[in-house]
């Protein structure tokens, strides 16, 4: 009896690991050309941005679950001319297999100045936005968080 509690719990564990980073996820099929967009500072429809190499992940079981890497020859000062910039950017992590994102790298960078965020889509699902970070060097990197005063 014992054996098979212990049994049942590892598969249940793993069922629920696997769920958890795996079985939600599937690969973003971007629009070539729309790929990634930002929303002006004098306006409010986004407009899309030059990028290159985009890859990204999503799940229809939330819309906090998407993520993208990219890079863009944008930058960052013409960005910030250009576009919002976002207030209290949070990178939320990725799954581990999905290892171009690392949010606490990008977090960090965000809060040194590396690199600068800004809203790509406000209300891309309700409640949330789609936030873009560009680095110096043209990595930029994209997910879905909370609205700031929603947090």
């Amino acid at each position: 009896v014992a054996g098979g509690l212990v049994l049942t719990a590892a598969l249940a564990g793993a069922a629920v690991w696997w769920l958890q980073l795996h079985a939600f996820y599937d690969p973003v099929a971007f629009q070539p050309g729309e790929e990634i967009r930002l929303t002006p500072i004098l306006g409010e429809v986004p407009e899309v941005i030059i990028a290159d190499a985009v890859t990204g992940i999503d799940a229809a079981s939330s819309p906090l679950r998407f993520r993208a890497c990219f890079t863009t020859p944008l930058s960052q000062a013409m960005l910030t001319e250009t576009y919002r910039v976002y207030p209290d950017p949070t990178p939320l992590n990725a799954p581990p297999w999905f290892d171009c994102f690392d949010a606490r790298r990008i977090d960090q960078a965000l809060r040194t100045g590396e690199a600068i965020a800004f809203l790509s889509e406000r209300d891309i699902a309700p409640g949330v936005d789609r936030v873009v970070a560009v680095f110096s060097d043209g990595r930029a990197y994209a997910w879905h968080q909370l609205h700031p005063e929603d947090q």
